[in-house]
């Protein structure tokens, strides 16, 4: 069951690509998400040596076809060595929920995948033959494409069976699993600690402790920030702030409003309008 719940929300991922580059590149280049702390790069490298620095003095060397995927903002080099270009796409990505977001922030620094003829190979080859052409709808095929990149590099580590803290852990975990699947199913529940501790067969304090080892943070974090992703979701069907409030727990619209804009910094009106905006492009 957990597994088909981490699976539900890989699936719905909400993802906004941008290319931002590709082509032959030669030289240097520092990349950072200047606009959102809650997304990061993906580097397709079709031929050619390349070269990543991470912030923390990381070097890695890709001499290979692959993927590499950075769900991070920190910045980050990318370098070829001099007159030997490389054939690279760069793409920003950017997380749109808060779930997501959690599932994001349990993976490492830095993934990547040498292509090999998989279905991520499929995705890529067809990638590099979008961007070379012009026409209606040519930008909108290239970024659904990374977005669908992006979730077979999750689909990946899922079947890969890769635990870390976060959203991928506390879902693989025997004695928070419940819990977690209990507040995704029904967020309008009036959930207590208690009553999360209970559904693990285990006292406060242990549960409180375990939770925030395994995902990070403390459950009422992570039920407000539950709440508030789905929340997002129902904002992007256009459903009034009222209804959304009630479906996420929330007695009134104007108690949303005020968690919603501690949280995203914009009142569930405002993100629902940028979000509107971002999806017209």
């Amino acid at each position: 069951m957990a597994l088909n719940k981490l699976e539900n929300i890989i699936e719905n991922f909400s993802i906004r690509s941008e290319i931002i580059f590709s082509g032959g590149f030669c030289g240097g280049k520092t990349l950072e998400n200047h606009n959102t702390k809650n997304g990061g790069h993906l580097h397709y490298l079709r031929s050619g040596k390349l070269t990543v620095l991470r912030d923390a003095g990381h070097k890695m060397v890709f001499e290979k076809p692959a993927v590499i995927f950075l769900p991070f903002s920190s910045a980050h080099q990318i370098m070829t060595e001099k007159d030997q270009p490389a054939e690279l796409i760069c793409a920003s990505v950017h997380f749109t929920a808060l779930e997501q977001q959690s599932v994001v922030s349990g993976l490492p620094s830095i993934i990547f995948h040498e292509l090999n003829g998989d279905a991520l190979s499929d995705s890529v080859t067809w990638l590099f033959q979008e961007v070379d052409r012009s026409g209606l709808g040519q930008k909108s095929i290239v970024s659904k494409l990374c977005d669908i990149l992006v979730i077979q590099m999750f689909k990946k580590l899922t079947e890969e069976g890769l635990i870390v803290q976060g959203m991928l852990a506390g879902l693989s975990h025997p004695m928070l699993a419940t819990t977690l699947i209990k507040l995704q199913e029904s967020p309008e529940t009036a959930w207590t600690l208690e009553r999360m501790a209970e559904h693990a067969a285990m006292s406060r304090s242990k549960f409180t402790e375990l939770f925030r080892d395994t995902l990070g943070q403390t459950p009422n974090d992570f039920l407000t920030d539950l709440r508030i992703s789905m929340a997002q979701q129902l904002l992007r069907q256009d459903k009034t702030v009222g209804f959304v409030a009630n479906k996420v727990g929330y007695e009134h619209g104007s108690v949303l409003a005020r968690v919603f804009r501690k949280k995203t910094g914009m009142s569930p009106k405002e993100w629902q309008k940028k979000s509107s905006e971002l999806d017209a492009r």
